[in-house]
C-alpha cells in the first residue's frame, strides 16, 4: 500500500512521463539545429519520445544521442560544412567588390543559384527517403504523434503531409521566404521584404522598392524553387497538390522571432511567437574566462562572434579589427577561426568557442560585437547588451537594421569598414549612453510575459499532440485560389451586375425616349 501511493503522487507530479508522446522531428543543419536541439532536449526531459530525421553528411546532428533516436537517411543533403562554408566566403567576396546595384543583383543570383544546389541534393534525399519503403513503414508502424519540422528546408513539410501527421514549425524562414509571407496576411505598404533594409514606415519610393524586390522574389521562388520541390510533391503527394499550399496547411507555426524584435504586422491564430526562447540567465563562466573578464576593471569587456557559418574573416579586415581592439581601454574576447591576426594587441583573446549566452549576462560586458543572426540578436536583447553590427549575408543586414532602428545598436558597413571606421564606432556605443538605454528597455519589455517563450512553445506542441492536431486554428484561404482569395471574381460579379443594372437602365430611358420620338411624330 505504501509503494502504491507513492506511485500514485509520481504520476500525479509527472503526468509528462507517463503519457509521453512520439514526435518525429525533420531539422536544418548548422545554426538551426541549435535551435531545434533546445526544443528536443525539453521534449526529452518531459518524457516524450523523439526521433530524429538526419542526412549522411549532418554536420551538428550527431547519430547517436541520449535525447532521441536518430532516423538516418543514406543520402547528402547538401547542407553541410564545407559546401556552407564555401558558400558564405563566396558571398562575403561578392560584397567586398563594392556597394552597387550591380554587387547587390550578383550576390542574388549567387544566393539562388547555390540555394538551388542544396534544393537538388535535398529533393534527390527525399526522393531516397520515399523511396526506401521499409524505411517508411518502420515511421508509420511507430505511430508518431506529431511532425516538428524546420521548413527552411521542407522535407519534413512533404513526410508530414505524407503521413497524414499533425505538422508543427519551428519557424522563421520557409524554404521560399520569411514565414510571415506563407502563412499571414503582408501588405507590402507597410510590411518590408528581407533584404530591403526597410522599416514599417516606408516612403513612396521605398514602397516602390518593396513591390520590385517582392516581384524579384517571386522569379526566384518560381525559378529556383518550385522546379525541384513541386516535382517531389506531385511524384510522391499527388498531382493535384501544391507545394506551396502545404505550408499554410500546418497546424501550427512556432515562430521564432516577437515584436519587440519585428515590426508589427498581421499575423494568424495558429502562429505563436516564441522569440528568444533559447535565452536563459547567465551562468557562472568558466575560470580562466572569469579572470580574464575581471582583469577588465572599470573599463569593462567587449566580446566579438560572427556565429556558425563565419569560418573565417578576410586577412586585411582581420588585422584592421585587430588594430582597433587593441586602441580600446576594454578587454577584448573575440570568437575568431583562421589564422592569428598579426596586429593582434595584448587586451584582446582569441578564442575558437565561447559561452555566448553566458557573456552577454556578466554585468562587466559593455558591447557586443555580431554579424546579426538570430540568435545573438536575441540574447543580447534578453541581456540589454548593445550591438555594433556587421552584417555580412542573408537576414542578417535586416536584422541589425531592426535593432539600429529602435537605437539599440549601430550598423558599420562591411563595403567600407577600416580600422578607423570600426574604431569610431565601437567607441560611439560604448561611450553614448542612450545605446545601452534603449537595449535594456527591449530587454524589460522582452521578459515581461505570463510565460517564458520555450515553456509557451512546449504546451502548444504538448496541445496539438492532445488534439491530435489544431485545426480550428487554422484559416482555410490556403486552399482558395488566387482569384477567390483576394476577391477578383467577387469584384468581376459586383462589376457585371452594376454593368447589367446601367445597361438595362440605359436601354430602358432609350425605349422611353424612342417611344416619345415616335409619339410627337405621329401628332406632327
Amino acid at each position: 500500500m505504501h509503494w502504491s501511493w507513492v506511485w500514485i503522487a509520481l504520476c500525479s507530479l509527472c503526468p509528462a512521463a507517463i503519457y509521453g508522446g512520439k514526435i518525429l522531428v525533420f531539422p536544418v543543419d548548422g545554426s538551426h539545429w541549435v535551435n531545434m536541439k533546445i526544443v528536443i532536449e525539453e521534449l526529452h526531459a518531459r518524457g516524450h519520445q523523439v526521433s530524429v530525421v538526419r542526412s549522411t553528411d549532418s554536420w551538428y546532428i550527431k547519430e547517436t544521442s541520449p535525447l532521441y533516436t536518430s532516423i538516418t537517411i543514406d543520402a547528402e543533403s547538401g547542407f553541410d560544412e564545407e559546401f556552407l562554408t564555401h558558400f558564405v566566403a563566396r558571398l562575403l567576396e561578392i560584397q567586398r567588390e563594392g556597394n552597387s546595384v550591380w554587387t547587390r543583383l550578383k550576390l542574388e543570383m549567387e544566393q539562388a543559384e547555390k540555394a538551388a544546389e542544396m534544393y537538388e541534393k535535398a529533393c534527390k534525399m527525399l526522393e531516397v527517403l520515399f523511396d526506401n519503403k521499409d524505411l517508411i513503414k518502420s515511421i508509420q508502424d511507430t505511430k508518431y504523434d506529431l511532425v516538428l519540422a524546420d521548413p527552411a528546408i521542407p522535407g519534413g513539410v512533404l513526410l508530414a503531409h505524407y503521413l497524414r501527421l499533425p505538422l508543427v514549425f519551428n519557424v522563421r524562414w520557409t524554404s521560399h521566404g520569411e514565414g510571415h509571407f506563407s502563412i499571414a496576411p503582408s501588405p507590402l505598404s507597410y510590411v518590408p521584404m528581407t533584404g530591403t533594409k526597410l522599416s514599417d514606415k516606408m516612403s513612396f519610393l521605398e514602397r516602390v522598392l518593396n513591390i520590385i524586390f517582392f516581384g524579384f522574389t517571386e522569379y526566384q521562388i518560381a525559378f529556383y524553387v518550385l522546379p525541384y520541390y513541386q516535382a517531389v510533391t506531385t511524384k510522391y503527394l499527388g498531382p493535384d497538390v501544391d507545394f506551396l499550399s502545404l505550408f499554410p496547411a500546418a497546424d501550427l507555426w512556432l515562430m521564432r522571432v516577437d515584436f519587440v524584435f519585428e515590426f508589427p504586422r498581421p499575423t494568424m491564430p495558429n502562429v505563436v511567437y516564441m522569440g528568444g526562447f533559447q535565452c536563459k540567465p547567465a551562468k557562472p563562466l568558466p575560470e580562466h574566462l572569469e579572470e580574464f573578464v575581471q582583469s577588465s576593471g572599470e573599463h569593462g569587456v567587449i566580446i566579438m562572434s560572427l556565429g556558425t557559418l563565419i569560418g573565417e574573416l578576410p586577412h586585411d579586415l582581420a588585422d584592421d579589427i585587430a588594430r582597433a581592439f587593441a586602441k580600446l581601454p576594454q578587454k577584448v574576447i573575440w570568437r575568431h577561426k583562421g589564422d592569428r591576426p598579426a596586429s593582434l594587441g595584448n587586451n584582446t583573446l582569441i578564442v575558437d568557442w565561447m559561452p555566448q549566452n553566458d557573456l552577454l549576462g556578466h554585468p562587466k560586458v559593455k558591447a557586443f560585437v555580431a554579424h546579426g543572426g538570430t540568435n545573438g540578436v536575441q540574447e543580447a536583447i534578453y541581456h540589454g547588451v548593445p550591438i555594433v553590427g556587421l552584417p555580412l549575408i542573408f537576414d542578417q543586414p535586416d536584422n541589425l537594421f531592426r535593432i539600429e532602428a529602435r537605437g539599440a545598436g549601430k550598423i558599420l558597413d562591411i563595403f567600407s569598414l577600416n580600422e578607423d571606421i570600426f574604431f569610431q564606432g565601437v567607441q560611439e556605443v560604448l561611450n553614448e549612453p542612450s545605446y545601452r538605454m534603449n537595449m535594456q528597455r527591449l530587454s524589460r519589455l522582452h521578459r515581461d510575459q505570463p510565460m517564458k517563450p520555450l515553456d509557451t512553445a512546449l504546451f502548444w506542441i504538448e496541445f496539438v499532440m492532445r488534439h491530435k492536431g489544431a485545426a480550428h486554428l487554422r484559416t482555410e484561404s490556403y486552399r482558395m485560389p488566387w482569384y477567390s482569395y483576394h476577391s477578383v471574381d467577387v469584384m468581376f460579379f459586383l462589376v457585371g451586375v452594376v454593368l447589367l443594372i446601367v445597361g438595362i437602365f440605359v436601354a430602358l430611358i432609350r425605349r422611353c425616349c424612342s417611344m416619345c420620338l415616335r409619339r410627337k411624330t405621329k401628332r406632327d
